[in-house]
């Protein structure tokens, strides 16, 4: 009976939602000129451009300076004054599309049965009708990488834009990882072992070693499949990881401390695999190992206690600048489950309160993130020749108070910036009257 009401529930939930559709539309392609006149441009790669000018021919950044000239022909033209622009940004780890309520079974699908799914594509459960979207491209993110969870090898990650109408508009590269969660190394004594079973009294370090040992295993065949000139039969698990051998992919390793992130640089090392760490909290301990061995790293959340309890209880804040200062190629990201990534810019301002620049942690939602997921040659810093992914702020995009997205373009479309919040703002004011 219980579990009928449940059902009950949720399908009422959904139905709320259905009758509940914002009328926002992907914007068209836009063709021809486009102009951003008086701007503060902030480039995205350390450099801020007093009143400049960007010309957008055909979605492409074509020019930057100052005083361009504008010709009188039909072209479209904002006038910024005393605005700022930045670069689009970009949430390096999220399951945007994915999972629509936590709460509601039947809107998650980001999980697979069995721990080696290699094979499993991320891209193609992900859904453009998400509600969620809208609220993250009025905070000014408009890309996003989709993130599949669940086992050891979760499957493969993709970066899409924000504003399409199916996945295969959205997708703006393809497998550009596959995702690897290590087992915990980290011996906390389960208060419920002595009911539980002899399986739980067993050693958590113990295992988690030996299951390592079985991905180390996968991956020595995966490497010797790769190397068959000619194969005898096609193995789908193993086709879905040869990029990681020619670094046509990146292994994407989620940990969080020391003893994980060592595995994860074993990795690079006898696999010559190019090594992203998702998580890190404790990677300011090694960042000049993980210089050395050009492993990169995504910051999950700042806005979090420390992962150890003797560690500073600021320190969540303070990795990024040890990374900074040590050379680490990092990323900040926003994973926690009730903003979903709405705080990214938030999380990469608190990080400037505890020593990095306004530039640095801005760099560390655009351009770091791109270089991460490999697709800096097309965005990641307003440059000629890169997509023209731009954000107008009325203010500083990384302060709360002052982040007020006017304008958003992806590839040189002027998206609209409607979502479920500002319609339900809207709604409320209306019926009480609050509306000017």
């Amino acid at each position: 009976m219980t579990k009928h009401i449940i059902t009950f529930i949720g399908a009422c939930f959904l139905g709320l939602l259905s009758f509940a559709q914002e009328n926002v539309y992907p914007a068209p392609a836009y063709k021809g000129l486009l102009f951003l006149k008086n701007a503060t441009v902030h480039v995205g790669n350390g450099q801020v451009l007093e009143n400049t000018t960007i010309q957008i021919n055909n979605g492409k950044i074509e020019k930057i300076g100052q005083n361009l000239p504008i010709p009188m022909d039909d072209v479209k033209v904002f006038d910024v004054s005393g605005k700022h622009v930045y670069p689009g940004l970009i949430l390096s780890n999220s399951q945007l599309g994915l999972v629509e309520v936590n709460s509601v079974r039947a809107t998650i699908d980001h999980t697979e049965i069995g721990d080696i799914n290699p094979s499993i594509r991320s891209i193609v459960a992900y859904n453009t009708d998400s509600k969620v979207i809208n609220t993250l491209k009025t905070n000014g993110i408009l890309m996003a990488n989709i993130v599949p969870n669940g086992g050891l090898i979760s499957g493969s990650s993709s970066v899409v834009q924000l504003d399409a109408w199916n996945w295969e508009d959205a997708a703006v590269k393809m497998e550009n990882g596959i995702h690897l969660r290590l087992p915990s190394l980290l011996n906390r004594p389960n208060p419920f072992a002595a009911f539980s079973g002899s399986a739980s009294t067993a050693d958590p370090v113990k295992r988690g070693l030996e299951r390592i040992e079985e991905i180390k295993a996968f991956f020595r065949e995966a490497q010797a499949y790769a190397n068959e000139p000619k194969h005898s039969s096609t193995n789908l698990k193993y086709e879905a990881v040869k990029g990681l051998f020619n670094k046509s992919q990146k292994l994407f390793v989620h940990c969080d401390i020391v003893k994980e992130m060592l595995i994860a640089v074993d990795f690079a090392k006898e696999f010559g695999m190019d090594v992203v760490i998702m998580g890190g909290s404790e990677s300011w301990q090694m960042a000049d190992l993980l210089k050395a061995n050009n492993v990169a790293v995504v910051l999950s959340q700042m806005h979090s206690l420390p992962t150890m309890t003797d560690d500073d209880v600021d320190q969540p804040y303070k990795t990024a600048v040890a990374l900074q200062k040590a050379g680490v190629l990092y990323a900040i990201n926003d994973e926690d489950g009730q903003t979903r990534g709405r705080n990214l810019a938030f999380n990469a301002g608190t990080s400037v309160a505890y020593g990095l620049t306004k530039e640095q942690a801005l760099q560390a939602i655009t351009l770091n993130a791109a270089k991460i997921l490999g697709i800096d040659k097309q965005v990641g810093s307003i440059e000629v020749g890169k997509d023209a992914s731009l954000v107008v702020s009325e203010g500083d995009i990384l302060d709360m108070r002052t982040s007020i997205i006017l304008h958003a373009f992806i590839q040189g479309r002027k998206v609209d910036l409607t979502d479920k919040h500002k319609q339900l703002d809207e709604r409320y004011r209306k019926k009480y009257g609050l509306t000017k």
